[in-house]
C-alpha cells in the first residue's frame, strides 16, 4: 500500500512539474519554426520546386517507350477466287520500342536547369524570411508578457503598501488621532487598487494566450514563460549609423537575396525565349515487329514472324523556325518586361528596407530618451511620495493628496516599464538588421 501511494505521489509530482514548465525565448522560437503552418507551407513549396529542378535535369536524357497492340478483325469479305462472300478472322500483334533525344534546342534546357536552381534558392530565402518574421513576432509577444508581468507586480506592491497603510490608519483612528473618514478613503483606494491588480492579471493572461496561440499550442491553460535577466540599459550605448546597418542588411536579409535571385531568374526567361528563334535538332530511333494470322490460311510460327518482320529505324530531325505568328517575339518582349519588373521589385525591396532601418533607428533613439526621462520621473515621484507619506503619517496631508501621490508613482513606474520594454524591442530590431541573433 505504501509503495502504491509513493508511486501516485511521484506521478502527481511529475505531472505538476510538467505543468509548471516555463518556456524561454529560444524554446518558443524553435517550437514555432517547427510547427508554424505558414512556415511548413513554405517548406512544401520549396520541396515542389526541388522536384521541378530535378525534372529539368532529367529532361536532358533520352526518352524510351515501348508499345504493344493486339487486334482482332472478323466479318464477311469477298473471296478473290470465287468472287463470293466468306467469313474471315484476322489476328495481329504489334511490338515496338522507340527513343529520342534532343541534340540542340538553342540551350533552352540548359537555361531551364539554371533557372530552376535559381528559383529553388529563392524559395529557400522565402523560408528564411518567414522564419525571421515569426521570430520577430514571438520576441514582440514575449517582451509584452514580460512587461505585463512586471506591471502586475508593481500593482501588487502598490496594493501591499495601501494595506499596510490601512492597518496603520486603523490604529490611529481607534486612538482618535485621525477621523474615520480617512480610513474609509484608504479602503476605497485599496478596492480600486485591487481592481487594478485584477485587470493587470487579466491582461497578462490574454498576452500569454496570444503567444500560446501564435505557437499553435493545443493547450494554453498551463503555458507560461521564464523571466530572463534583461540587459542593463546603458546611457552610453551608441546605436550604429542607419547607413552602416543598411549595408549589412543588404548582404544578409533573405528578402533582398530572394529579390536578387528572382531578377536573375527573369534573365534566364529571356534566354529561354530567345532560344525559340534558333533551330533545333533531335535524334530518334526505334525497333518494331509484328505477327498476324488469317484463320483458314497457313501462316508462319509466331517466333519466325517475330524475327523475320523485325525492322529498325534511326533518324535526325531538324526544325528551323521561320514564322510562328509572332509568338517568339512576344515571348522575348514579355521576358524583357519581366526583367524590368524584377528590377523595380528589387529596388522597392531595398527602399522599404532602408525606410524600415531608418524608422527602427529613430524609434530606438526615441525609446532611449523616453526610458531615461521616465527613470528620472520615477526617482522624482518616489521622493515626492516619501515626503507626502511622511506628512500623511503626521496628519499634515489628507488621504486624497496621499492617494494622488501614490497614483502618480504607480503611473510613473508603469511608464518606465513600458519605455524599458519598448527600448529593448527596438534595439533587438536593430540587432536583427545588423545580423545579430535575437536573444534575451
Amino acid at each position: 500500500m505504501k509503495n502504491i501511494l509513493l508511486i501516485i505521489l511521484m506521478f502527481s509530482f511529475g505531472l505538476s512539474s510538467q505543468a509548471q514548465e516555463k518556456w524561454d525565448l529560444k524554446k518558443c522560437v524553435d517550437y514555432a519554426k517547427e510547427h508554424n503552418i505558414s512556415l511548413q507551407l513554405k517548406k512544401l513549396d520549396a520541396e515542389i520546386q526541388k522536384n521541378n529542378t530535378k525534372q529539368t535535369k532529367l529532361n536532358l536524357l533520352p526518352n524510351l517507350n515501348a508499345s504493344s497492340s493486339y487486334n482482332l478483325s472478323y466479318g464477311r469479305t469477298t473471296s478473290p477466287e470465287t468472287n463470293g462472300y466468306i467469313d474471315q478472322n484476322l489476328k495481329s500483334v504489334n511490338f515496338g520500342v522507340s527513343s529520342s533525344i534532343s541534340l540542340f534546342e538553342g540551350f533552352q534546357k540548359r537555361n531551364s536547369i539554371k533557372q530552376a536552381n535559381i528559383n529553388l534558392q529563392a524559395y529557400i530565402e522565402d523560408i528564411e524570411k518567414t522564419s525571421n518574421d515569426i521570430s520577430l513576432r514571438i520576441v514582440s509577444y514575449y517582451l509584452d508578457i514580460l512587461f505585463k508581468k512586471e506591471l502586475l507586480q508593481v500593482a501588487k506592491d502598490q496594493l501591499k503598501i495601501t494595506k499596510l497603510q490601512i492597518e496603520r490608519t486603523s490604529v490611529l483612528v481607534e486612538a482618535g488621532t485621525l477621523p474615520k473618514g480617512t480610513l474609509l478613503e484608504q479602503k476605497a483606494q485599496a478596492a480600486q487598487e485591487e481592481l487594478t491588480v485584477v485587470n493587470s492579471d487579466n491582461n497578462l493572461y490574454l498576452s500569454l494566450l496570444d503567444l500560446a496561440q501564435l505557437l499553435d499550442l493545443s493547450s494554453t491553460d498551463t503555458f507560461d514563460i521564464e523571466m530572463p535577466v534583461l540587459p542593463v540599459i546603458n546611457a552610453g550605448r551608441t546605436l550604429l549609423n542607419p547607413d552602416a546597418v543598411y549595408d549589412i542588411a543588404l548582404m544578409s536579409l533573405p528578402e533582398i537575396k530572394a529579390a536578387n535571385l528572382r531578377l536573375e531568374s527573369t534573365s534566364k526567361d529571356l534566354a529561354i525565349a530567345r532560344s525559340g528563334l534558333m533551330p533545333s535538332l533531335s535524334l530518334s530511333g526505334g525497333w518494331g515487329t509484328n505477327y498476324s494470322k488469317l484463320e483458314g490460311f497457313p501462316a508462319s510460327s509466331f517466333s519466325d514472324q517475330f524475327k523475320d518482320r523485325a525492322n529498325k529505324y534511326v533518324g535526325l530531325s531538324l526544325n528551323i523556325p521561320i514564322f510562328n505568328r509572332g509568338v517568339n517575339n512576344k515571348n522575348i518582349s514579355n521576358a524583357k518586361i519581366n526583367i524590368d519588373r524584377s528590377k523595380l521589385n528589387l529596388q522597392n525591396s531595398k527602399n522599404v528596407l532602408r525606410k524600415e532601418i531608418q524608422q527602427a533607428h529613430a524609434n530606438s533613439l526615441a525609446a532611449m530618451k523616453k526610458y531615461f526621462s521616465s527613470e528620472t520621473a520615477v526617482s522624482s515621484t518616489e521622493e515626492a511620495f516619501r515626503y507626502t507619506e511622511e506628512k500623511f503619517n503626521l496628519g499634515l496631508v489628507n488621504s486624497v493628496d496621499y492617494n494622488q501621490a501614490k497614483n502618480d508613482l504607480l503611473k510613473s513606474k508603469s511608464n518606465l516599464l513600458q519605455a524599458k520594454y519598448e527600448y529593448i524591442f527596438r534595439t533587438k530590431i536593430i540587432d536583427f538588421y545588423n545580423g545579430v541573433e535575437i536573444t534575451l
